[in-house]
């Protein structure tokens, strides 16, 4: 094996606050988890069994993907993505795809509130069950302003100076030489991301008036351009922005420009498909839902003037 290579496999950085982090969310998820499939157990035992055994796998297949996107922050932080974004640009576009367009879908889409607060012993979950009841009171003084700074254009808004902002070339070489500053960069994507997801995957807690179907299709649709102009324009440079890769040792005969430039095509295709992707599942559930719309009486539009003027009422 190339001796470079096999150095790159082994270094994986075991940074303890994210393993921390990570195995608390993990164990508290599973522990819920178990909690209430306990229960519903008991519960579903007057229902038919083809009802528990949809249930049971709504309810596995919400374990799996929570784990899977914990999977995808661990791979991000600490596998040897993480070193390799210190000398490929592209490597480093790997870890942001990771971060900001992977873990959060998959995290969120498992609906983590009910199943965290589960996990927590009796006492502590009645307390902080309690804490969550009164801050998000319907009239409650920290509700009004939580809806009002997480309202969907602020949070497209800070969505789109993130991801550009980190990629101006003063910003990410700083991002480089600084490790604290690289954590902010990559807290305040994943941070910026989730709340993102958050209106798309409908997760609790619900604060917001009803976000229907169109528009969850409207807002994901709605970063898929600054994504793709932004991979758009890496891909297709003729210099390097980054002077932070021109100090570092290149690997695998990967020069700057075509680092950066691959870096590019990673952000614009697969990072754009994902928005695209999550469109289309929102578009096959609003589909389904028209078709389960109860049909209209013959006697409502089989009219002489119904059929004559179809739309219009009389």
């Amino acid at each position: 094996m190339d001796p470079v290579l096999k150095a790159i496999l082994l270094s994986w950085d075991w940074k303890i606050e994210v393993i921390i982090v990570l195995a608390l969310a993990g164990t508290l998820f599973s522990r819920g988890w178990w909690q209430l499939r306990q229960r519903s157990r008991r519960a579903a035992r007057r229902y038919r069994r083809t009802a528990r055994s949809r249930w049971r796998l709504a309810v596995s297949w919400r374990l799996a993907a929570y784990w899977g996107g914990l999977l995808a922050v661990a791979l991000a932080l600490l596998s040897p993505i993480d070193a390799l974004g210190q000398q490929l640009f592209f490597m480093h576009m790997v870890q942001h795809l990771l971060l900001i367009m992977i873990a959060p879908p998959l995290l969120l889409v498992a609906n983590p509130m009910p199943f965290i607060l589960w996990g927590l012993p009796t006492g502590l979950r009645h307390k902080i069950g309690g804490l969550f009841s009164q801050a998000l009171h319907r009239e409650s003084g920290f509700r009004r302003w939580l809806r009002l700074l997480t309202q969907p254009g602020i949070i497209w808004m800070v969505w789109v100076v993130s991801l550009i902002g980190w990629h101006d070339p003063s910003m990410y070489n700083l991002a480089l030489r600084f490790e604290w500053v690289h954590n902010a960069e990559h807290l305040s994507f994943f941070i910026a991301s989730m709340l993102l997801w958050w209106h798309l995957t409908g997760a609790g807690p619900r604060i917001h008036k009803q976000f229907g179907l169109l528009g969850r299709i409207a807002l994901v649709m709605s970063v898929v351009p600054p994504n793709m102009l932004t991979g758009i324009v890496l891909a297709f440079a003729t210099q390097g922005y980054y002077s932070y890769y021109e100090s570092v040792p290149r690997l695998w005969g990967f020069d700057v420009l075509m680092d950066q430039q691959l870096g590019g095509v990673i952000m614009w295709v697969p990072g754009s498909m994902m928005y695209i992707i999550a469109a289309l599942i929102l578009i096959g559930r609003f589909l389904s839902q028209e078709d389960r719309k109860p049909q209209l009486p013959e006697s409502k539009w089989a009219s002489e003037k119904a059929v004559a003027a179809p739309g219009l009422k009389h």
